[in-house]
């Protein structure tokens, strides 16, 4: 079917003797060639945490794909993989799947809130531009350097992940009465170049449970932006001073409550994941917390209520 020659063959780690010598002496006889495959790639087993057994049917230690997906995406399983080594065994638990998504999630939320700043529906202070355009050539130097060093994956997600943290280190979102100078060629540079690489990993991020990020985040972005700009404005309202008697500015006694208000709504949001942070008359404001882990802290809630 193939010819006299292969340009890769892979399989388990298992498989490399018997099986695969055995391939090899026979394809090669029957060829009458001196080397019948290029490329060998041997894959690490997949195991249940604490298992020293590989998951198999026959030892009835298994996940089948039906029941992992009912809780988890492809997008999801491939991200696991791409953050061991291919030789290597890697150990299937909640802990590492998690960190999958966790992946996942800081890469959504990044690439939602680039969008949201390319659109102009998220403003912040002036970007180090040469500095992003640096960090992306480095990203790509890094991540060619580990896939071509035997396809070393958690290397290269680790250098997107770099990227990832430096540009969100650009993107701080502030309320200013004034526009900025933007710059949205890096970001856009930034998020084409880690959309290119995932779908090199087979990972589609329009169709994933992350999605949901990308879709409705930018706009959760302006959202909160506006609402901090409506705060901004009654609270510097309510900071504006009156001449007193004596000389002295003062506040005015009936816009008390307002400022009241606008520390309440402040201190109502951290739960939230929205930490807002005066600065005299502007304010600033960040996400801290993703949505999913908003969901995981009110099932433990309600988990904690069933106990």
């Amino acid at each position: 079917m193939f010819g006299s020659q292969l340009d890769i063959h892979s399989g388990g780690i298992d498989l490399a003797f018997p099986h695969h010598e055995n391939e090899i002496a026979q394809s090669e006889a029957f060829h009458q060639c001196g080397q019948w495959a290029n490329y060998f790639l041997h894959s690490g087993h997949l195991h249940l945490k604490g298992s020293a057994e590989k998951m198999s049917k026959s030892l009835k230690n298994y996940i089948t794909i039906k029941d992992f997906l009912q809780c988890h995406t492809a997008e999801e399983f491939r991200m696991f993989c791409l953050l061991t080594k291919y030789r290597s065994a890697i150990d299937y638990s909640d802990s590492s799947m998690s960190e999958a998504c966790t992946h996942l999630e800081t890469i959504c939320i990044f690439i939602s809130a680039a969008q949201a700043y390319m659109k102009g529906q998220l403003r912040c202070s002036p970007v180090q531009e040469d500095l992003l355009w640096q960090r992306l050539a480095d990203a790509k130097s890094s991540v060619w350097t580990a896939l071509t060093d035997d396809f070393d994956t958690p290397r290269a997600i680790g250098a997107l992940m770099n990227l990832i943290y430096h540009g969100n280190c650009q993107l701080q979102p502030v309320y200013t009465a004034e526009g900025s100078v933007r710059s949205p060629a890096v970001f856009g540079a930034i998020v084409t170049y880690i959309r290119d690489i995932l779908n090199v990993f087979g990972i589609d991020l329009l169709h994933s449970k992350e999605a949901e990020v990308l879709s409705s985040g930018g706009n959760l972005q302006a959202v909160v932006e506006e609402l901090v700009r409506f705060r901004s404005e009654v609270r510097a309202f309510a900071l504006s001073r009156r001449d007193c008697p004596n000389n002295k500015p003062g506040l005015y006694p009936d816009r008390a409550p307002l400022l009241k208000a606008c520390d309440t709504l402040r201190k109502d949001l951290v739960p939230l994941g929205v930490v807002i942070k005066d600065r005299g008359a502007t304010s600033t404001w960040e996400i801290k917390q993703s949505q999913r882990g908003l969901r995981d802290h009110d099932d433990n809630q309600q988990n904690e209520k069933d106990k």
